[in-house]
């Protein structure tokens, strides 16, 4: 039976071994995951890539691989640059969607406040998680992607957002 090695693949046509798949997936999956990590910011989206890496990785013959390490670390890189290239597609499509919104005044005869002028009185830093949590339905870690903040970040935006809206309800409603 072949064994992997960190500098070269034994030309082979059989399956990779289980054994030698663990001991790559073992040997290298930390720090390729935490390298992919510091990447893009998110354990989540890291482990996706690395583990994406591994898997094209043990599903090529295993004479067509080299360098097990170097594959991984390349495979890994491009799958990063496919990750910010549709990261920055959606916020570009966010960005065109919410740019040519038409701002037209909606009132509801129901309410006695225009929510509107309610949010639009919002700063913009606490506006724009606000309007894609609670409108347009995006997770906080969707946001925090979007508009490039830390999800701690938005959590508090979107914290102080309610509560400024609340004191001016109350506000409204005590006149």
């Amino acid at each position: 039976m072949t064994a992997w090695t960190d500098t070269r693949v034994t030309a082979t046509l059989r399956p990779v071994p289980a054994d030698a798949a663990e001991e790559l997936f073992r040997k290298h999956y930390p720090r390729l995951a935490g390298w992919v990590r510091r990447l893009v910011d998110d354990d989540e989206t890291a482990h996706e890539l690395a583990s994406e890496a591994f898997v094209r990785l043990l599903s090529r013959p295993l004479h067509t691989v080299d360098s097990p390490p170097h594959y991984l670390y390349a495979t890994a890189g491009n799958l990063v640059r496919d990750h910010w290239r549709k990261t920055k597609r959606e916020r570009l499509a966010m960005t065109s969607v919410t740019s040519t919104a038409a701002a037209e005044p909606v009132t509801y005869p129901t309410q006695d406040v225009d929510v509107r002028h309610l949010i639009a009185s919002l700063p913009a830093r606490l506006r724009d998680p606000f309007l894609l949590h609670y409108y347009g339905d995006f997770a906080v870690k969707e946001i925090a992607a979007l508009l490039r903040r830390a999800e701690g970040t938005v959590k508090a935006d979107l914290y102080a957002a309610r509560a400024a809206l609340k004191s001016v309800l109350a506000e409204e409603r005590a006149a």
